[in-house]
């Protein structure tokens, strides 16, 4: 579904990503992992287009996609939900989730599957989006990036600052999202016990460079959670 080949970024003088290639299938969690300062951050606003990479190619469905706009990728079916949630804390939950609809169909409803996922949402429609806990505003935020029907779902770190009843939500909403078969899910994590029980396949980053990879059923075995050792 999305294939990345021989990527390289740089910030000024700095080889921030360093010949990057890699694979996500779809209908299978990728877990990407690695300490801060890794170029994790970098590598996602590359894939969303936020920043140009300076070499390389993203192919997207059989679609060079390297040189697209960050609009031209979501409406190809990138979904993203960024690290830090980023709703609009002034609007309604209800303008939250119409917000994901900006490239859909005008007049299309909301995904039942989002209130299906995360009922929470469905009671709270009208309450603003800031008045939710830290655990709604990260179902929400999925929610958002979920009404656009996405093929390929990037999630940042959405463990981050939520409590452990609303982690195993988001567990089983990710672990359905894949079963369905018809999505492609890259989720980077530095919770390393959610990310084992979620991934299909792994990708370690240090220093820009993927160093480690392979199946999530190894993970254990293959030794990743030393990697991730401050």
């Amino acid at each position: 579904m999305l294939s990345v080949n021989h990527l390289n970024q740089y910030y000024g003088g700095s080889h921030i990503l360093r010949d990057l290639s890699f694979e996500i299938p779809p209908g299978k969690v990728t877990v990407l992992l690695g300490r801060n300062g890794v170029g994790k951050s970098t590598l996602l606003k590359t894939l969303l287009g936020v920043i140009p990479s300076r070499t390389g190619e993203v192919v997207f469905f059989g679609k060079d996609i390297t040189q697209a706009k960050p609009y031209e990728r979501v409406r190809a079916g990138i979904g993203y939900v960024p690290q830090g949630r980023e709703i609009f804390a002034r609007l309604t939950v209800a303008e939250n989730l119409e917000m994901g609809l900006a490239t859909r169909p005008s007049g299309e409803p909301v995904p039942p599957r989002i209130f299906e996922m995360f009922p929470v949402l469905s009671q709270m429609m009208r309450r603003r989006g800031g008045d939710l806990s830290g655990g709604q505003q990260q179902q929400l935020a999925i929610g958002r990036a979920l009404a656009i029907g996405p093929k390929l779902l990037i999630l940042d770190e959405p463990t981050e600052g939520i409590q452990p009843s609303i982690i195993k939500d988001i567990e089983r909403a990710i672990r359905a999202l894949a079963a369905s078969g018809d999505m492609a899910i890259l989720l980077v994590e530095q919770y390393y016990d959610f990310a084992r029980s979620l991934a299909d396949q792994y990708l370690v980053m240090d220093r820009g460079e993927i160093v480690k990879r392979g199946s999530g059923a190894d993970m254990e075995k293959d030794g990743v959670k030393g990697l991730l050792a401050v």
